[in-house]
């Protein structure tokens, strides 16, 4: 039996209903998100109809994905738990933020192979004072609506979460602090005398590094990537977002919207507890 989930603020219960009639299915009303029981899955075809339809998020699960198996939820950083793409607003310090920000976008429509356009973006940055990455933090990063509910939820139900991103450890390690997170990896930020050298340290965090990491920690944790749900808004994404039972495209690229199994745009980070259906 597969299971449409919907959520979002402006779902109503006499929409799940038509929705639910519509395709001969089950409704289960909880709280925050509508779960249809479909007896045959829906064609790529109907579901888009379905959110071209509706202003709310309208997702199937994949049949093989078991939600009360999940074992770990990989996120990315930048533009899908934050609020920020970390780079550019550093980039801000030194005056070149168009110029990162245009390679960053490139980057994560997957026009520009990432580790070139990290290495480019981070050039940029040379001989800017350390101390402007704390004024980033302090001043630019928010944790996007839903993520602190999502990770204290997530994290009760014993589930681990872990944070892989292709910005820097100066955040993901501020992070891993601040929201109890169980993993994380980013790359290594140069710096000699209080200044950034323009250089990344060691090997770069790109899509492979990424996917690499969750089969990782899938042998880590004695689970299968099958009980992973992996969630990402950009190219860089998609790889490890491949390797995952579940793929989540939170307010993503297209690109990353259509090549993931579900699609996050209305509802905030929250929206992957009902993909779990798990209450809050």
């Amino acid at each position: 039996m597969m299971s449409l989930v919907l959520q979002g603020a402006a779902l109503t219960n006499t929409d799940a209903q038509i929705i639910a009639e519509q395709h001969n299915g089950e409704l289960v009303s909880n709280k925050h998100f509508s779960t249809i029981k479909l007896q045959q899955s829906l064609f790529d075809e109907q579901l888009q109809m379905l959110r071209d339809s509706y202003a709310f998020d309208i997702n199937l699960l994949p049949q093989k994905f078991d939600v009360t198996s999940t074992g770990l939820v990989v996120t990315d950083m930048d533009s899908t738990l934050i609020n920020i793409e970390c780079v550019d607003e550093i980039a801000d310090f030194i005056n070149v933020k168009p110029q990162v920000a245009e390679i960053t976008e490139a980057a994560m429509r997957g026009e520009i192979d990432f580790e070139t356009s990290l290495r480019q973006r981070v050039s940029l940055l040379k001989g800017l004072e350390t101390s402007a990455l704390e004024r980033v933090y302090d001043e630019r990063l928010k944790i996007n609506p839903g993520g602190e509910l999502m990770l204290k939820c997530l994290q009760q139900q014993g589930i681990k979460t872990a944070l892989v991103s292709g910005g820097f450890t100066f955040f993901t390690e501020r992070l891993k602090q601040r929201l109890g997170l169980d993993y994380t990896m980013a790359n290594v930020l140069g710096e000699h005398n209080g200044r950034l050298t323009g250089e990344v340290v060691g090997e770069v965090c790109g899509a492979q590094a990424k996917a690499d990491f969750l089969l990782a920690h899938c042998e880590l944790l004695n689970i299968s990537p099958s009980q992973v749900v992996a969630m990402g808004d950009g190219a860089n994404d998609l790889l490890m977002m491949g390797e995952a039972g579940l793929s989540v495209a939170y307010h993503a690229k297209p690109k990353v919207q259509e090549q993931a199994m579900t699609a996050i745009n209305y509802c905030g980070l929250d929206g992957v507890l009902g993909l779990l259906q798990l209450e809050f």
